[in-house]
C-alpha cells in the first residue's frame, strides 16, 4: 500500500533574503506613492497646470533644436506633438490659471512655434503649424 502523503507546504516558510529585500522595496514604494498622493492634494491646480506646461515646453525646446546638442537632439516630428499638446493645455487651461500665468505660457508657446517654423526645411502653411489649430496663425 502506498501512502500519498501531502508534500510539505513551504508557503509559510520564512522568505529568502532576496524575497525579503524585494518585499521591503515594494513596501517603501507604496509608502512613497501614498506620500506623493497626499502631497499632490495640497498643490493648487494652477501649479499643476503650469508645471505640466513647463515640462512640455522644455521637451519641445529640446526637440526643436534649442538645446545643447541640436545636431543630435532635434526631432521635429516629436516637437510637433509636444507643441500641439502644449497649445491644447494652454488654450484649455488659460481661463483657469489667470492671465498673469497664461500670458507667459503663451509667449513661450509662440516662441516654440516660431522656432519650429524656422527649423523646418519645408515650413507648414500659415495657420497649419503645430498648435496653430488652437492658437491661430503664428507669424
Amino acid at each position: 500500500m502506498s501512502t500519498n502523503a501531502p508534500s510539505p507546504d513551504h508557503s509559510h516558510a520564512a522568505p529568502s533574503a532576496a524575497e525579503a529585500e524585494r518585499l521591503a522595496r515594494w513596501e517603501e514604494q507604496e509608502r512613497a506613492a501614498a506620500a506623493a498622493s497626499r502631497d499632490i492634494a495640497d498643490v493648487p491646480a494652477v501649479e499643476v497646470i503650469t508645471t505640466a506646461a513647463v515640462h512640455l515646453m522644455s521637451a519641445a525646446a529640446v526637440k526643436v533644436g534649442l538645446a545643447d546638442a541640436p545636431e543630435t537632439q532635434t526631432d521635429l516630428d516629436e516637437a510637433r506633438k509636444l507643441i500641439n499638446a502644449l497649445a491644447g493645455l494652454i488654450t484649455a487651461g488659460a481661463p483657469e490659471i489667470s492671465d498673469m500665468h497664461a500670458r507667459s505660457l503663451r509667449d513661450g508657446l509662440r516662441s516654440l512655434q516660431l522656432a519650429f517654423r524656422e527649423a523646418s526645411v519645408i515650413p507648414d502653411p500659415i495657420g497649419k503649424g503645430p498648435g496653430e489649430k488652437w492658437t491661430g496663425p503664428v507669424t
